[in-house]
């Protein structure tokens, strides 16, 4: 009995480094976010915060730029979220076919991409959509073609959703691609002995087995879709007409442009608000089929 007590207390001694960051870097930012949304503080004002209870968050609904923002940002996941998670799975079906000792280096190609910092990859694929010396430009020049990448509204956010794609595929692909390997080989084999085609053995079997991870990739895509930033602010920076200042690009703008300390908090809680609703939703949908 004593030593179940001494192991209890050891792992719990053993949690404490973590539990010590954790509260102190996230729990007690996030207290105190909530409790700034509630005032309204402009940093470089002499005025001390006053309490405006829910002022933020009727200010921000009312705003024409939250909604802007908020359209631009449920674009960008409508856009990103399934052609990502289909290429994604497509690539990692492709690997999984073929010989394991191939395997190694169609991922390592596959997962390059993600190992560069946002800052590279959108320097990067700024000068690649660059209207007048950009590289895709370049060889679009060829056929007569030129297309304004990041310079139309229309088109702006298709491209940041190519680049995004590019540069997010590999971390999908890796996890589903573990879940494909899981999948017991008999399976299939059982399922080809009665006639099944591909087509058939990816229908009922791949994709059944595999929803957990699906489910997984899904909600982490529609997660991090909902807190893009970085894109935007390198290659479009919220542009052109704000048709990709998305919620976290408006928040920093608010933020550290406008200097409303209390406005910008009340906007990251509205964020918040948005993902945890899609995210519910999105784990109902699944878990009923």
């Amino acid at each position: 009995m004593v030593n179940n007590k001494s192991n209890k207390y050891l792992g719990y001694l053993f949690l404490l480094p973590y539990l010590s960051v954790f509260v102190v870097f996230l729990i007690v930012p996030l207290i105190y976010g909530l409790a700034l949304s509630f005032f309204g503080w402009e940093m470089l004002s002499p005025e001390p915060p006053q309490f405006l209870g829910l002022g933020n968050y009727k200010e921000a609904l009312e705003s024409d730029y939250f909604v802007k923002a908020l359209w631009a940002t449920v674009r960008f996941v409508v856009m990103s979220v399934p052609l990502n998670v289909f290429v994604a799975l497509l690539v990692a079906c492709g690997i999984n076919s073929v010989a394991q000792k191939r395997q190694g280096f169609y991922r390592a190609i596959y997962f390059l991409p993600t190992l560069l910092t946002i800052s590279v990859a959108g320097i990067l694929w700024t000068w690649f959509y660059n209207s007048e010396f950009g590289l895709f430009n370049h060889i679009l020049s060829y056929f007569d073609i030129k297309i304004p990448w990041v310079t139309d509204p229309n088109m702006a956010m298709k491209s940041i959703v190519i680049m995004t794609l590019w540069w997010t595929l590999g971390g999908a692909m890796m996890i589903l691609l573990a879940g494909l390997s899981n999948i017991p080989k008999q399976f299939y084999e059982a399922a080809s002995l009665d006639g099944a085609n591909v087509w058939h053995r990816f229908i009922h079997i791949t994709i059944p087995t595999l929803k957990p991870v699906l489910l997984f990739v899904l909600v982490m895509q529609v997660i991090g879709s909902f807190q893009v930033f970085g894109q935007t602010y390198i290659i479009t920076g919220g542009g052109p007409e704000l048709s990709t200042r998305v919620l976290v690009h408006y928040i920093y703008d608010v933020a550290f442009g406008e200097y409303r300390m209390g406005y910008s908090a009340a906007l990251s809680w509205l964020l918040f608000l948005v993902i945890a609703v899609f995210s519910i939703i999105q784990f109902r949908v699944m878990r009923e089929k």
